[in-house]
């Protein structure tokens, strides 16, 4: 299985819980390609099995602006793709991650799992959260 784990992280918090994710997925024996929104090559993720995307919640609960940037230019080939989102916050309830699991939907893609959120830094339940996590929207 190959999986794709892109993300962004602006306090460290969302790219620990993408590092655990990594971490499962490898362990798990997937092939994982890994790597921030910046420098994700397109091709190759939407080319994965799993795409497994990460963005902390920002200004008022929206995705961080270079994850914005990269999954609009996927979203048009997310249909029928098994796609899972995870993320931390500081404020708010979760809104950026229930607005951007309806904008995958929205595309036609299949949610691996439910989308994971995390508080503020992630702690050794968290850790075992993500991991859990990523085993789950792997199968």
């Amino acid at each position: 299985m190959k999986v794709a784990v892109v993300y962004a992280s602006t306090t460290g918090n969302t790219e620990a819980m993408a590092n655990a994710i990594n971490d499962a997925l490898k362990a798990s024996g997937a092939e994982v390609i890994f790597g921030t929104a910046d420098s994700a090559d397109k091709a190759a993720v939407t080319a994965c099995d799993v795409i497994l995307l990460g963005s902390p919640a920002m200004g008022d609960e929206v995705l961080e602006d270079s994850v914005e940037e990269f999954y609009t230019a996927i979203e048009t080939s997310l249909n029928g793709k098994k796609v899972g989102i995870f993320g931390s916050y500081d404020w708010g309830d979760g809104q950026w991650l229930r607005d951007w699991k309806d904008r995958l939907t929205n595309a036609g893609a299949v949610m691996a799992a439910e989308p994971l959120m995390v508080h503020l830094t992630p702690e050794d339940a968290d850790i075992e959260q993500c991991i859990n996590w990523a085993t789950s929207a792997a199968k």
